[in-house]
């Protein structure tokens, strides 16, 4: 019998995205409820499921048929409905990247899963990604020394994010667009930017290269965007995203360089189901292997992992989870002052 799906957030990312997604996995999850900000939204999208529907996320907590929470709403939400919905006795949460957006929003998050026994999966698509699980064979099977990460995005607009530099120039107080120089609003936007989509990468980088040790370099790319640079392990991760006015096609890459070869892995646009991404392994002969793509995405695996989890197939590695968030928010902080120390040097 599937488990019935409550779906806080009703923005584009759970049109496009997650019902879509729900409805791949429809031998183990239903959606039963969707709740909105009083956008009105919810009614829409519910009308397309046949699920109940509300303003706020009160009623849906409380409807009894939901048994697992999906928290689809804007990354400052996370933690405390997170933690609103184990205390309405949810069994299981799958979360939308970032878990928290600081240390002690994550150790309280964690704190309260584990003490709860609940089921928890962050929606790190790409981590998921049957592809990424291909490229971590080859680099155990080798025995190579990693030494370079390189992860490259070039996309196109995104409303959730262009809003996001909105919602910072009000927060700051600023012209109606960015005053990129003024340093705290740029260090705000590259923290908010890793936070919210640099997050995507780096829990396989934190399995690559685990111990941050320093940013060389953090700064803004126009129109909105970030490039940043540090050493983690002994490693050289450089992190480049920006998103083009014109639309262009996306490009998501990941870039493994080890002492006997590169590992390339493509990932696919953002929002479809086109299948896993594409892993290419160039040799320091010239050789490339080409690795064959599988059907399942990595939006499809992260929900099948979340039903190994609750059917107790696997268990939470709530340790994993806390050490993901903190790397990305211990990367995002040092980013951050990175970019102010740059900017009035």
């Amino acid at each position: 019998m599937p488990r019935g799906v409550g779906v806080i957030g009703a923005g584009p990312g759970v049109a496009a995205l997650h019902l879509p997604t729900i409805a791949r996995v429809a031998d183990h999850f239903k959606i039963v409820h969707i709740a909105d900000a009083g956008s009105g939204r919810a009614e829409h999208l519910a009308a397309r499921t046949g699920a109940a529907h509300s303003a706020g996320s009160a009623a849906l907590l409380a409807d009894p048929r939901v048994d697992v929470v999906a928290i689809c709403s804007p990354p400052e939400q996370h933690a405390a409905q997170v933690m609103a919905a184990v205390r309405a006795g949810k069994r299981a949460i799958f979360c939308e990247k970032p878990l928290a957006l600081t240390r002690d929003e994550a150790d309280a998050v964690i704190r309260t899963c584990r003490d709860a026994g609940v089921s928890l999966l962050i929606g790190t698509n790409h981590l998921f990604d049957p592809a990424w699980g291909r490229a971590t064979h080859h680099l155990i099977a080798k025995g190579v020394r990693v030494q370079t990460v390189r992860v490259m995005a070039a996309l196109p607009p995104n409303g959730r994010y262009h809003a996001l530099v909105t919602e910072l120039e009000q927060v700051q107080g600023a012209h109606p667009r960015p005053d990129m120089s003024d340093p705290d609003v740029a260090a705000a936007i590259v923290r908010r930017l890793l936070l919210g989509l640099g997050v995507h990468d780096l829990p396989i980088v934190r399995d690559l290269a685990p111990a941050l040790e320093r940013v060389v370099y953090a700064r803004p790319l126009a129109p909105i965007g970030y490039a940043v640079g540090f050493i983690a392990d002994g490693v050289l991760v450089q992190l480049n995203a920006v998103m083009l006015p014109g639309g262009a096609d996306a490009l998501w890459r990941l870039t493994v360089g080890t002492d006997s070869d590169e590992v390339d892995v493509e990932f696919r646009p953002a929002f479809t189901h086109d299948g896993s991404a594409l892993v290419r392994v160039v040799t320091d002969s010239g050789r490339v292997v080409e690795h064959p793509r599988e059907e399942v995405d990595g939006y499809v695996a992260e929900w099948r992992a979340l039903a190994a989890l609750v059917d107790g197939v696997e268990v939470v590695e709530y340790d994993a989870l806390l050490a993901d968030a903190l790397y990305a928010i211990d990367l995002a902080d040092a980013a951050a002052d990175a970019v102010r120390v740059g900017m009035r040097a």
